[in-house]
């Protein structure tokens, strides 16, 4: 069945990079007043973001300043010019954002991973013509984020924007949000015009790594950036350490490298054309090697069946493991794609052999 969301507007690709930015929370009508303020200055904003309601973690966390900070953004938009939006997690935000003419809305983590929450946010919204940004859920399902995506269009929103903010991860990583990079290039590839933007103060949770996630994000051709700015940043009352002065984002955006998706240049494009031949090449070879490994390991099913072996050999797995993560280190290959690699290839060699090994005569 064909996803509604292949007939999105592709609106935000015509401001490239489309850049959002604003405090985590909306604390104090000083504070963002002064952020607005600072950030309108930079030049290099196209829209305001601020929380007013936070959905936190832990109850005794800040949860946000609440509808008095509806009048702040308000009076900073009227001062700066500039587009505000905030986070919507039931109906009754999205009802107190329409009547006060909010430009754009987004929806968070936590809500994007309950389908009741989103339902109840669509809608809200019918009926109506508003941006919608629509952040990926706190684990790592895309199903569910382009589930999402699909009830707030069903709504009659086409003004949509997917946000990756990153996943939640168990274990140690130097990200508060683990990127995994792969499945909002995987949302991409499924929906060529549905715009995408990133949110490095997510995904990094430290300031030290939202320059190079915003420049990652930039190579792999999202649409635009959403990171968190606030007066003082050590003093915010969520958040602190991933947000950063207007002073330190303008340098950060001054920095980037922003790539093109083509270029007019004939001769770089012939040369692309022709590495891309190359690497087609060597696809379809590598393809044929893994074919005719599959057809050994057919054979090794055979003749594991006719002498009663098991199917399984942990040394005969561990000698694997161990040559062939010399000859990938040899050649440059990093560890964790050569792992990947090899537990797929005998994932595939296992069914193979357990296939031939429950044929009957």
């Amino acid at each position: 069945m064909e996803s509604p969301l292949t007939h999105v507007q592709p609106w935000l690709k015509n401001h490239h990079p489309y850049l959002i930015s604003g405090p985590c929370s909306v604390e104090t009508r000083e504070q963002f007043l002064t952020a607005a303020r600072a950030l309108a200055a930079t030049g290099k904003v196209n829209a305001l973001r601020g929380g007013i309601w936070k959905p936190r973690t832990r109850p005794n966390a800040f949860e946000g300043i609440g509808g008095k900070g509806i009048e702040w953004m308000l009076e900073a938009r009227a001062e700066t010019g500039l587009p505000i939006m905030t986070e919507v997690a039931t109906a009754e935000h999205v009802e107190l954002c329409l009547q006060h003419q909010f430009d754009m809305l987004w929806i968070g983590a936590r809500t994007t991973a309950n389908p009741f929450s989103v339902q109840e946010i669509a809608e809200a919204l019918k009926g109506v013509d508003i941006p919608v940004f629509v952040k990926n859920p706190v684990n790592a399902d895309l199903s569910l984020w382009i589930g999402a995506l699909e009830r707030i269009y069903a709504a009659g929103i086409q003004r949509l924007v997917a946000i990756h903010r990153g996943f939640s991860y168990y274990g140690q990583s130097i990200y508060r949000n683990k990127p995994m990079w792969e499945i909002p290039i995987a949302l991409r590839s499924a929906f060529p015009d549905l715009p995408m933007v990133c949110d490095p103060s997510h995904i990094g949770g430290r300031r030290d790594l939202l320059a190079p996630i915003a420049q990652r994000a930039m190579d792999l051709g999202f649409d635009g950036l959403m990171i968190e700015s606030h007066p003082t940043p050590d003093q915010a009352w969520s958040d602190a350490a991933q947000q950063i002065t207007a002073e330190v984002y303008q340098q950060l955006i001054d920095a980037l490298q922003i790539r093109q998706h083509n270029t007019n240049d004939l001769a770089a494009t012939n040369a692309l054309a022709s590495l891309r031949s190359q690497i087609d090449k060597i696809d379809e070879e590598v393809i044929g090697l893994i074919g005719e490994r599959m057809r050994l390991a057919e054979h090794i099913g055979a003749y594991k069946k006719d002498h009663n072996m098991m199917i399984f050999q942990l040394d005969r797995w561990q000698e694997i493991i161990a040559t062939r993560s010399q000859l990938a280190d040899r050649i440059g290959l990093s560890k964790d794609f050569i792992d990947k690699f090899l537990e797929q290839l005998h994932k595939e060699s296992i069914r193979t052999q357990t296939r031939v090994m429950n044929q009957t005569e």
